[in-house]
Order: C-alpha cells, then structure tokens, then sequence
C-alpha cells in the first residue's frame, strides 16, 4: 500500500507563491515511481498540471510553463510543487498522484495513488 499526503495549500494573493509538498510512504512505494500533480477546480476536470519522473525528467501543462516548478527528493520520498506568480485561475483542490511506471503520463487513469487534496486559493 502506498499513502500519499500533501501540505502546503491555502490562502494567496495574486501574484504570491505557495510551496506545496507531497510525501509518499508505504510498504509498496518505490522510488521509481513517476509523480505528478494535479488540480481540480470547481465545475472543471482533473487536469495534471507537472510531473517528473524518478530520474527528473519533468512535465508542465502549458498553463503553468515558468511559474511552476515540481522537483523530488528520492531518498526522503517527498514531491515539492513551487507555485509562483499564482493569479485567481490557479485556484483549485492539488493532489499528488504517483504511477507505478517509471514515465510520466497526463491521463489521471494512468496513475494508481492518490492523496486526499490540498486546497489553493488565489484572490484578485
């Protein structure tokens, strides 16, 4: 079994920063799982939004290109996402989500871990 959880998220004026982290633990876990992030706003699909895969090789929807930053730490386990220049349109539940399959992939589906959320708000 593997637990995901995520930190980090709340409240943010437009244009601040939030650092989101998310730490992988469980028996099943491996560090050669990809990682990835997503969002989901209200009324609006599950979307990722970057992924990196257990080599650091990265993925970033074109909404986030330069403002967005995922990295990862392998021997801790844990996924950061850097938040920066957030604007209102960034508002949205993050979850972190880890594949079993080494590479990256942007279906949701694709994925087979899930942590519960954790809520950014991003005011005008």
């Amino acid at each position: 079994q593997v637990q995901l959880v995520e930190s980090g998220g709340g409240l943010v004026q437009a244009g601040g920063s939030l650092r989101l982290s998310c730490v992988a633990s469980g028996r099943s876990f491996s560090s050669t799982y990809a990682m990835g992030w997503f969002r989901q706003a209200p009324g609006k699909e599950r979307e990722l939004v970057a992924a990196i895969t257990w080599t650091g090789g990265t993925y970033y929807a074109d909404s986030v290109k330069g403002r967005f930053t995922i990295s990862r730490d392998n021997a801790k386990n844990t996924v950061p996402l850097q938040l920066n220049s957030l604007a209102p349109e960034d508002t949205a539940v993050y979850f972190c989500a880890a594949r079993r399959r080494s590479p990256w992939a942007v279906n949701r589906s694709e994925y087979d871990y899930w942590g519960q959320g954790t809520q950014v708000t991003v005011s005008s």
